[in-house]
């Protein structure tokens, strides 16, 4: 790690010197006043000797013609370095002074080429501004893409993330990365306002405590599943979709859509998964009357699956599964016009893969539900 170099005022020298004369430990006053106590010896040694703490007062008539003559064995360099640049235009003028920029002074080349301070820094600020610009329009066509393959619902904070993943990472600003969506013109799906239809009051009575008391948060596949419906539009009429997501790694691993928010809804997502029904340990929903039905208690008693219910009136009990709904909504359901459950169908299908696939999630690391379960337990 690199430390700034510090400057110190006389003002503040002579400050410390008094503290010094008046009794202060010249410990003390290096801790305090973060300093090297050589640097106080060499100001409190310099004042006593010349009045002065200005480097070239307190060097000897040696030493001060010998930095006279390396200075002027500098400029001497400097004007043989650039010479051949003194007579040539504008533009060659600048670009010489830039390519010495780190070995001479930009003002000494500036004297020596007769050309204003001004000038050459308004051209560098106009290369910079030229640079940035040719930046912007990499990082755009990237931001462009990511988000069109996010299908419109990344936001800067993922952008940003997908960008740093690239094979030649781009490290990019989420204030830069606004920026530059608002000149592209896209807007995320989560800014648009959703409508919240009214809910029944009616709901499952059933004696069943609430088991998995927020425990959101598995470490193991399957440990927990929960499950939720949520309303589709499908050409003038409502329909309704069924999911079921693994708190293990967010992953939707049962889907159905149909007409009615019922329990055969309810069973037909359940028969969707894939997975080994009988590793799955709990299922936890909210007390909706779709979940009440015989056929699904069957069907959780023949697998040993323990059964676990919201607290009534209490969203907070099944958070995932709602927060799951929020983005589904967003991202899906309110952005298409259905026009038949089997498009529907088809559409909810090709979701769920990228979902579980494709869509990197913040909960995870920033990796697909896939891919987080891919990793070593």
């Amino acid at each position: 790690m690199t430390h700034q170099r510090r400057t110190f005022t006389p003002e503040f020298k002579l400050q410390l010197m008094k503290l010094y004369e008046n009794g202060k430990s010249r410990a003390d006053i290096a801790r305090e006043y973060d300093i090297t106590p050589s640097a106080l010896d060499r100001w409190i040694k310099n004042h006593k000797e010349t009045g002065s703490f200005a480097s070239k007062d307190n060097r000897s008539e040696e030493e001060n013609e010998l930095a006279r003559l390396r200075k002027e064995n500098q400029r001497l360099m400097m004007e043989n370095d650039i010479f051949k640049a003194s007579s040539a235009d504008h533009g060659t003028k600048i670009d010489v002074i830039r390519n010495n920029a780190h070995k001479y002074s930009v003002s000494a080349m500036c004297d020596v080429l007769n050309i204003p301070r001004s000038t050459y820094y308004y051209h560098a600020n106009l290369d910079n501004k030229c640079t940035l610009k040719r930046e912007d329009e990499e990082i755009s066509k990237e931001i462009a893409r990511i988000f069109k393959e996010s299908r419109n619902n990344y936001g800067t904070r993922k952008i940003k993330k997908e960008l740093s993943k690239l094979p030649q990472p781009k490290h990019v600003s989420r204030r830069r990365i606004g920026r530059l969506m608002k000149e592209l013109k896209l807007v995320s799906t989560y800014t648009v306002a959703q409508y919240k239809p009214y809910k029944s009051s009616t709901c499952n009575e059933a004696l069943i405590k609430n088991e998995l008391q927020r425990q959101f948060e598995q470490d193991k596949p399957l440990a927990v599943v929960v499950s939720d419906l949520t309303y589709v539009r499908v050409g003038t009429k409502w329909h309704y979709v069924c999911l079921f997501v693994d708190l293990f790694n967010r992953e939707i691993i049962g889907r159905s859509a149909g007409a009615n928010k019922d329990a055969k809804l309810v069973y037909q997502a359940l028969s969707n998964i894939k997975a080994n029904l009988n590793d799955v340990q709990m299922f936890h929903t909210d007390r909706g009357k779709e979940f009440d039905n015989g056929l699904i208690s069957e069907a959780l008693e023949t697998f040993g699956i323990q059964r676990s219910l919201s607290m009534k009136g209490c969203p907070y009990d099944n958070a995932v599964a709602e927060a799951m709904f929020k983005v589904f909504k967003t991202e899906f359901a309110n952005r298409a016009h259905f026009t038949s459950l089997e498009q529907l169908t088809l559409e909810l299908d090709d979701y769920v893969h990228w979902f579980n696939h494709i869509r990197i999630h913040g909960t995870l690391g920033y990796l697909t539900p896939v891919e987080f379960k891919q990793q070593p337990l």
